[in-house]
C-alpha cells in the first residue's frame, strides 16, 4: 500500500484529538493535518456524556480549586491549566456560536442541552479546515527514523508525519498501550476510575432512583471520603459522591478487588448531638403521629421509612412509644450506616481510566515526550483523570490545545 504523509497526524477521533487537530490548523493553516480513528465513528464520549447533554466543563475559574478535582495529575496540571483554562474553553466555544450555561452544581452544558451541538461545532471546524478523518485505522505500530514517524494500521494502511499527537483516550488493558509503549514510552498500568458500586445486600435495593441529596461516603478503615448526592440503583449505589470517591480511591479499590465497606452519613451537616436533639423535638411535637409519617426535611419519605425499618421502628410505631435507645439507634443508622460493597459497575461508553502515559516523561508545557521529540499527547492517554462533572473534558481541551501549540510551533 502507498504511504500517505502529513505534517501532523492525530491518533484518536475523540474530544482531545479533534481539538488538537483544529488548533493545529488554527495556528498554521498551511499544515497538512490528518486524524486516524480506530472505529467507524468519532466523538463517541461527547455524544453520551452528561446523559446526552455533554458536560463540556465545570465553572471553576480558580486553577488551585480546579486542580483538587484530579486524583491523578493534580500537581502536574497547574501550568497547563494556567495556559488554557476554563474561561478559555468557554470563550472558544462561544466564539463558534455555542453558548454554555452553568448549572447550580457548577457543571456547564450547551444551552441546547444536546451533545449534538458540541459534536456539530467540532465537525464544522474539521470541515472548515478540510482536516481528513481516516476511519477504521487501528494503529498497531509506531516507529521513528530521521525525524519522521511511521504509523502502521492493522489493515496495513501506512502513514508518515513529522509531528505526532496521540489522543486515543484511556484503555482498560495494559496491552492496549503496546502500540505506543514499544516506542519507549513508559505506561502506568491502567485501572478503572469513575464507577458505581455493586452491593448485593443493599439495604436500599428495592428503592432504585432514590437520592440522598448530601451524603458523606467514607471507605471504612481509610481517610478516603466524598460528599454529594448518592443515587440508589438496581445494582447498588452511584451518583456524584460514589463516582468521585471511586476516582479518588481507584488504585486502592483495584488492589482489594472491589470488596470493601463504606460508611454513609445521610446528614453530614448535623453533628450527632444536634440530630439527636432534632429527633427529640419531633417526638415532643408529634407524640401521637406515626414515626414513618414524619420524615425530617433532608430525606424523602421512602428513604426515611427505610431508615426507620433499619432502626427496628415499625410502620405502626408512634413517636410517643419511641425510646431513648430507639432514637440513638436511628441516629446511628442515619449517620454511620456501614454497607458492604461486592464489586463495580461501569458505563462502557463513558469509561475513564486511572493510568496511561507516565506524566514524568512529558514536558507538560508542550505535552511533548521528553526523550522523543515531536511526540505529543492529549487527553486520557496520559495518567490523568478527573472526577465526574466536566473535569475530564476540560483536560481534553487544555491538553489538546497545548499539544497543538507544541506541534504547530516547531520541534525543539
Amino acid at each position: 500500500m502507498d504511504t500517505t504523509h502529513y505534517d501532523v497526524i492525530v491518533i484518536g477521533g475523540g474530544a482531545a484529538g479533534f481539538f488538537a487537530a483544529i488548533q493545529c490548523k488554527n495556528l498554521d493553516k498551511n499544515l497538512a493535518v490528518g486524524i486516524l480513528e480506530k472505529s467507524n465513528h468519532v466523538l463517541a464520549k461527547v455524544k453520551v456524556s452528561g446523559g446526552g447533554r455533554c458536560n463540556v466543563t465545570h465553572h471553576m475559574p480558580e486553577v488551585k480549586q480546579l486542580l483538587t478535582h484530579y486524583p491523578r495529575g493534580q500537581k502536574e496540571l497547574h501550568s497547563p491549566f494556567t495556559n488554557f483554562n476554563i474561561l478559555h474553553t468557554i470563550e472558544w466555544f462561544e466564539s463558534k456560536g455555542v453558548k454554555l450555561k452553568i448549572e447550580p452544581d457548577g457543571r456547564m452544558f450547551p444551552v441546547t442541552n444536546s451533545s449534538q451541538t458540541i459534536i456539530d461545532c467540532l465537525l464544522n471546524e474539521i470541515s472548515k479546515y478540510k482536516i481528513p478523518v481516516m476511519f477504521n485505522c487501528d494503529v498497531i505500530e509506531i516507529t521513528k527514523a530521521e525525524n519522521i514517524f511511521r504509523i502502521v494500521c492493522r489493515d496495513e494502511r501506512t502513514f508518515t508525519c513529522s509531528k505526532l499527537i496521540v489522543a486515543t483516550g484511556g484503555f482498560n488493558k495494559a496491552s492496549s498501550y503496546d502500540f505506543i509503549a514499544k516506542t519507549g514510552v513508559r505506561i502506568v498500568d491502567p485501572v478503572p476510575s469513575l464507577f458505581s458500586f455493586k452491593i448485593q445486600n443493599s439495604p436500599f435495593k428495592d428503592l432504585p432512583g432514590s437520592v440522598i441529596q448530601n451524603a458523606l461516603v467514607t471507605i471504612v478503615h481509610t481517610k478516603q471520603s466524598m460528599q454529594g448526592p448518592l443515587l440508589i440503583t438496581h445494582e447498588g449505589m452511584s451518583g456524584p459522591a460514589i463516582l468521585k470517591l471511586s476516582a479518588l480511591a481507584a488504585r486502592e479499590l483495584y488492589e482489594c478487588q472491589y470488596v470493601f465497606s463504606i460508611r454513609i452519613n445521610a446528614l453530614p451537616m448535623l453533628k450527632q448531638d444536634a440530630l439527636r436533639q432534632q429527633l427529640y423535638d419531633i417526638k415532643t411535637t408529634n407524640a401521637q403521629k406515626k414515626v414513618c409519617n414524619t420524615p425530617i426535611d433532608e430525606l424523602t419519605s421512602r428513604l426515611w421509612n427505610r431508615y426507620c425499618v433499619l432502626s427496628n421502628i415499625s410502620p405502626e410505631d408512634v413517636w410517643q412509644s419511641v425510646s431513648k435507645k430507639d432514637i440513638n439507634v436511628l441516629c446511628e443508622k442515619l449517620q454511620n450506616l456501614v454497607v458492604d460493597v461486592n464489586g463495580k459497575s461501569l458505563n462502557k461508553e463513558e469509561f475513564v481510566t486511572c493510568g496511561g502515559v507516565d506524566l514524568k516523561q512529558i514536558n507538560l508545557q508542550r505535552m511533548e515526550h521528553k526523550q522523543i521529540p515531536n511526540l505529543f499527547f492529549a487527553g486520557e492517554i496520559m495518567n490523568v483523570d478527573g472526577v465526574t462533572g466536566g473535569f475530564n473534558f476540560q483536560h481534553a481541551w487544555t491538553s489538546g490545545y497545548i499539544a497543538a501549540c507544541g506541534a504547530a510551533g516547531g520541534g525543539e
